[in-house]
């Protein structure tokens, strides 16, 4: 297994499950809508974003969200998914006052199977790391940035030039 060196405020942390391998498969896991319905990992599909944040209700995921949301129209066919611990509720309540509608948030509460997939789930805070991924239409995994300090930004340019790569 890969381990990533991965700091929140200067401070280490564990990450105890195997980070995505670009050119990998997507794992399968489940999340959880708004609405509380359960999301299967095999009923998205085409050209995917994920966005693996600690909470929506923190500046850097606020701003992470909002910029991804605000690129969304440029990337007609992308889909995009914020995924965090948040409840589902606090996610709408999040999406409403933010006035996102293009990138759709996804809650990993119940069984932590996106963190666990993705190797994003911080050990003993029971928050997911910062993270990047896109995955291409037939489920690999074409782009991973685990970002080395949770609380900066992810490389906007970066995720975006490989989208534009492969739309």
């Amino acid at each position: 297994m890969s381990v990533l060196n991965i700091t929140m405020g200067g401070n280490p942390i564990t990450l105890p499950f195997a980070p995505l391998a670009v050119g990998g498969k997507l794992p399968d896991f489940t999340l959880t809508a708004n609405d509380l319905s359960p999301v299967a990992s095999s009923g998205l599909t085409g050209l995917r974003v994920f966005l693996a944040v600690p909470s929506l209700d923190t500046p850097v995921c606020d701003l992470e969200v909002r910029t991804f949301n605000a690129k969304a129209a440029e990337l007609p066919g992308v889909s995009i998914y914020a995924v965090s611990m948040d409840l589902p509720f606090a996610q709408a309540r999040w999406c409403g006052a933010a006035g996102v509608e293009a990138v759709k948030t996804l809650s990993d509460y119940r069984d932590r199977s996106f963190g666990k997939a993705t190797g994003t789930l911080i050990d003993g805070l029971l928050l997911l790391t910062r993270a990047v991924f896109i995955v291409d239409a037939g489920g690999t995994v074409a782009y991973a940035q685990y970002v080395p300090e949770v609380r900066t930004a992810p490389d906007y340019d970066a995720a975006y030039a490989k989208l534009a790569a492969l739309a």
